[in-house]
């Protein structure tokens, strides 16, 4: 088997909690572009939107190469003290919010969404809730170290417990507030084109699906914690 070139390959076999945290700020900074891109279809600027899912597209590949890399190198062995399923797990979950940023990025670009004046504070609220909750995992995420040197017991644990329970609220968040859109959405159903309320009601989906992407990386700490 030929022996891999690429320098991260070395660290994450001996410290795969660091790649993990090193993938999700690169997640991170894909979500953090999220919100431009819904400012730009708002302002209807063309030129800002390119610009914006073109940088989304770059970070999102970025990402998918630490992933195929931790993928590949993650230790099998059985004195891991994790179970290599439950990170990657933690790693697939991660991955769908870089994948979801993306998605929404190239949706926009290439089916512009009319989208009426009425919708478009509730629509960014709802984006920016998202990206928050998105945020709060990271920061979880960022503990995963610290969890693994205490045997997922003590202060440290409890404090990630009380984090996570935060993470569930954030969720529930973003669930109101795209509930509240698309009803604000039906409401205005006859003003847009049939098209354009579809693309609309994909889009509340999956603005909210990042949030989902979050909580579920952090289910699956508490799961840990909880062994």
């Amino acid at each position: 088997m030929p022996i891999s070139t690429n320098p991260l390959a070395g660290l994450i076999k001996h410290s795969p909690f660091k790649g993990m945290q090193e993938h999700m700020q690169m997640v991170l900074e894909c979500v953090r572009h999220v919100p431009a891109v819904i400012d730009a279809q708002c302002r209807n600027d063309r030129e800002s939107l390119k610009a914006t899912k073109d940088e989304i597209f770059r970070l999102e590949d970025d990402a998918d190469k630490l992933k195929n890399t931790l993928r590949a190198n993650l230790p099998r062995s059985l004195f891991m003290p994790v179970d290599r399923r439950d990170l990657l797990d933690i790693l697939q979950a991660q991955d769908n919010i870089a994948d979801t940023a993306q998605d929404i990025a190239g949706l926009l670009f290439e089916r512009p969404i009319d989208i009426p004046i009425e919708l478009q504070e509730p629509l960014r609220s709802l984006t920016q809730r998202c990206v928050d909750t998105c945020e709060h995992a990271g920061r979880i995420i960022n503990e995963l170290d610290e969890l693994v040197a205490t045997g997922f017991r003590g202060r440290e644990a409890a404090q990630v417990e009380a984090m996570l329970d935060e993470l569930n609220v954030l969720e529930d968040e973003t669930d109101h507030k795209g509930i509240e859109l698309s009803r604000l959405l039906f409401a205005h159903e006859a003003e847009m084109n049939p098209v354009s309320v579809i693309l609309f009601y994909r889009l509340i989906e999956w603005i909210g699906d990042l949030a989902d992407y979050a909580e579920k990386a952090g289910d699956r700490l508490r799961l840990l914690i909880a062994r």
